[in-house]
């Protein structure tokens, strides 16, 4: 077989030509790609590492357009699947397959690429006559040293995130790339070495998102609660943006789960939630940063219009003075991060988007928002609205989705389920003054980097009442509260250590369904009442429950104690006609494509409540008319003529006799004949149809008559059964007796404090302990790294300074006694720990020998 490339050179540059081969490709359903074979060993050794370092794998990322990326674990590449959407019928999904000649191709190429590189014109691109390249697999061009859990793609499609919890990088699908291996071999390069990839760090990455609003930013919340924005167009190794949470202040947190954060979210296209981040953590709090604007990113401005007349409307006019210094900050940060707004000589018709300049306040820090609270009602205890998670074990995951026009929050926690709240006020954004941040400027005074600690303002916290005025809750600082929705039970099957993890996904075409993804499998959780999006459609709708819809199972069997099968990747893949369709990779690289139906999901069933249905006329409706009503109800009835009154002594052989009996036999004819002549054709009509309904009797009875038979073949087995399950009944019951005549069976009952003491136990079994271990953990690391920092800033002094300097001596002592007392501070925690380990073992020890005994 020989291939044909055409080289034609541009006009503008001779080093840019396109190389197209003239053979069609082959287009093969997505479920039987090369790229999605089932190994022998299901994953292996990456899922295995991928549980262990907990949390659901993702290695599926569709770019929203015709290509599909998926991450091979066991050979450490990224393929590349070109796809069409509802081809060739709307519910089916292709993809393209690899030549079968690939090698020939790359021969052919490689002679091309020689001859062309002879010449001093550079590298040739290779694109097949689709305009993809033809390569359907890319490499790395570094060894990563880190389990790949989950990839993401930016908008355009130009770079790919390989996040692990230990590391992270980046690689670029296009721009400078060489082949080997019939590969194509990208630029990778990993985001924030220094602070996640050194031998001696022990800060775990968390979540890793693109944001919403640039092809460029990366935000990463790691184990030591900080949330880091990076601008990967600028730098990799220092963060264009910091953020150092502190949810409470020090030394009085209640437990160790309220300062570990778990996850992060950016907020939606709605007013000042496009400037939000949601952090989550580990007791189910959730805080708001606002506003977080990457350098650079750009908005609409009709959105930036809105929120700044919204600033001047009801901030600067309101009557309290905190509204009014709220709004003046926001206004000014507006005017300084899109000096567009403030200019009059823009032409404001014109402009379309308009681009975020790098600002940032000198004498305020972001306040961290929160904790969100529930909404109370006019009589309702305010206890109800501070009250603790109302699910079982910690949280697990988070995700935002902007419904029309409500921010729902959705939060899974570890005992399978999930708590559904929306956002009942608005975000405002909230500075705490005083607080200065740490500025990064280049030598033209231009911000390049900040870094802030964002506190919680615990004392300004109020109870939000929906009876509350406007005027009590806009500009005045407080976040906005939370209303419930619902809170769905999964019903996940209950794992050994207690605890599942949830990973939630938004349809991108049907907003109101989200898609939670868990060691089980993949369901659908459809949203049926929204309270803000039904107020502006002008229905007046009670709540209503949301529903669940399994979509794939993974478990290889009914029993509990089938181990289910992980998932490696998920996709939400939809076209313009409105299809949908979902994509599930399992551990063992077999692909599953599904549809999913959007039309008439979302309404309800309607039923009349006041017209009650008769079944009597529900029955006729459904019976069908083997013969008509009207012959039914027999011929009609005929009156007799009226007849003289000497008619019986007139005689049949006159002429008025004759008349008279011509008379009644013409009405004899005209009704009972004619009635009888309708009941033979009615007769001969439905003759067949009879048939059929008594053919089809017959069928159901000899069906019927099998089943009997077969029931009553099998009940000499039912009964044996029914007489092990009596004597197994029977026997356990014998064995109850005898165990309640021990004597631990009589054991007083716990005691209140007891046990509230047992469920303490039980929390830091569950939740605190690992929180104390990752604080000790990221303490230590801490530690290390301002030991080093603080050595190498005193031999660089000494190098520059001769003499000592009594002030640096000082400093020096202080900070050493600060690191011993932090040293102090974390043996004591780990004494703490070890503790309530060997207090959980004591309990358990007891327990097990009790019920032995």
């Amino acid at each position: 077989m020989s291939f044909n490339f055409d080289i034609a050179e541009s006009t503008e540059d001779d080093s840019r030509r396109s190389l197209t081969p003239k053979e069609d490709v082959q287009w093969v359903p997505l479920q039987t790609h090369p790229a999605f074979t089932t190994t022998a060993d299901g994953g292996g050794t990456a899922a295995t590492a991928s549980a262990s370092a907990g949390g659901v794998r993702n290695l599926l990322a569709w770019d929203g357009a015709s290509r599909l990326y998926f991450w091979d674990s066991n050979q450490q590449c990224l393929h590349r699947i070109s796809i069409r959407l509802g081809e060739p019928d709307p519910t089916s999904v292709v993809a393209a397959s690899p030549s079968k000649d690939l090698d020939m191709l790359l021969k052919a190429y490689d002679e091309c690429q020689l001859s062309h590189c002879c010449s001093g014109k550079g590298l040739l691109p290779l694109h097949n006559e689709y305009g993809y390249q033809m390569l359907p697999v890319l490499r790395a061009d570094k060894e990563l040293n880190f389990v790949v859990n989950k990839i993401s793609i930016n908008r355009n499609g130009s770079a790919l995130l390989l996040a692990g919890s230990d590391d992270l990088c980046v690689m670029y699908l296009y721009g400078r790339s060489s082949t080997k291996e019939n590969a194509i071999v990208c630029r990778t390069v990993s985001i924030g070495s220094q602070v996640y990839s050194s031998d001696s760090s022990a800060i775990r990455i968390l979540q890793v998102s693109w944001h919403p609003y640039s092809d460029t930013h990366v935000g990463i919340l790691s184990s030591d609660s900080v949330f880091r924005l990076f601008d990967l167009s600028s730098g990799v190794v220092q963060p264009e943006q910091e953020y150092y949470l502190q949810p409470v202040e020090p030394g009085r947190s209640r437990n160790a789960a309220s300062i570990c954060p778990v996850d992060f979210s950016f907020g939606g296209d709605h007013l000042w939630d496009r400037f939000s981040v949601f952090v989550l953590f580990s007791d189910g709090s959730v805080y708001i940063l606002c506003p977080v604007v990457p350098f650079g990113s750009v908005y609409k401005w009709e959105s930036i219009l809105e929120i700044y007349s919204d600033a001047h409307t009801f901030g600067l006019k309101s009557a309290k003075s905190a509204a009014v210094n709220n709004s003046n900050m926001a206004i000014s940060w507006l005017e300084a991060t899109f000096p567009e707004v403030a200019e009059e000589a823009t032409d404001r018709e014109n402009l379309s988007i308009i681009k975020a300049h790098s600002h940032a306040l000198f004498d305020a820090s972001l306040a961290l928002q929160g904790p969100l609270r529930k909404v109370c009602h006019g009589g309702e205890d305010e206890d109800l609205a501070v009250r603790g998670a109302e699910c079982e074990g910690r949280a697990v995951s988070f995700l935002y989705n902007l419904v029309s026009k409500d921010s729902i929050l959705v939060t899974a926690w570890s005992g399978g389920q999930l708590q559904i709240d929306a956002l009942a006020d608005e975000i405002q954004p909230v500075w705490i003054t005083g607080s200065a941040p740490r500025l990064r400027v280049d030598s033209f005074d231009h911000i390049r980097g900040i870094a802030m600690i964002c506190e919680s303002i615990s004392a300004e916290h109020s109870i939000v009442k929906l009876d509350q005025p406007l005027d009590n809750t806009v500009w005045l600082g407080h976040p906005p509260p939370l209303l419930r929705l619902a809170i769905v039970d999964l019903a996940l099957p209950r794992k050994a250590e207690g605890s599942s993890l949830i990973t939630m996904l938004a349809d991108p075409l049907m907003p109101e369904r989200i898609y939670s993804l868990h060691e089980g499998g993949v369901d659908s959780i459809v949203l049926h009442f929204l309270p803000f999006t039904s107020q502006i459609n002008g229905k007046d709708e009670n709540i209503k429950t949301p529903s669940v819809h399994p979509v794939l199972s993974t478990c290889l069997g009914e029993t509990s104690s089938s181990s289910p099968s992980p998932l490696s990747g998920f996709a939400s893949l939809s076209d313009s006609f409105g299809y949908s369709w979902v994509v599930v990779v399992t551990s063992t690289q077999e692909c599953v494509v599904l549809e999913m139906k959007t039309w008439n999901l979302l309404l309800p069933i309607q039923i009349d409540k006041e017209k009650p249905i008769d079944m009597e006329q529900q029955k006729e409706k459904d019976t069908l008319d083997i013969i008509s009503k009207e012959l039914l109800s027999g011929p009609k009835s005929v009156l007799a003529p009226q007849a003289s009154p000497n008619l019986r002594s007139i005689s049949a052989d006159s002429i008025e006799g004759r008349s008279a009996l011509h008379q009644y036999f013409k009405l004899f004819h005209e009704n009972y004949v004619e009635y009888a002549h309708k009941v033979y054709f009615e007769l001969k009509h439905h003759g067949p149809q009879l048939k059929r309904i008594i053919d089809d009797q017959h069928a159901r009875l000899d069906e019927a008559q099998q089943k009997i038979s077969r029931v009553e073949a099998k009940q000499p087995m039912l009964d044996e059964r029914i007489d092990r399950v009596v004597q197994r009944h029977n026997s356990l019951e014998q064995r109850l007796q005898r165990l309640r005549r021990l004597p631990g069976a009589h054991k007083k009952p716990l005691s209140r404090a007891e046990r509230e003491f047992k469920s303490e136990l039980g929390q830091f079994t569950g939740v605190e302990l690992d929180a104390l271990r990752s604080s000790i953990d990221t303490l230590g690391a801490r530690l290390k790294k301002y030991t080093k920092s603080s050595k190498d800033n005193l031999k660089t002094q000494r190098r520059k300074i001769p003499g000592r300097n009594h002030v640096q001596d000082a400093q020096i002592s202080q900070l050493k006694s600060s690191l011993e007392k932090l040293s102090l501070l974390n043996s004591e925690s780990t004494k703490k720990v070890e503790l309530v380990e060997s207090a959980i073992k004591t309990v358990e020890s007891s327990r097990n020998k009790t019920i032995l005994s």
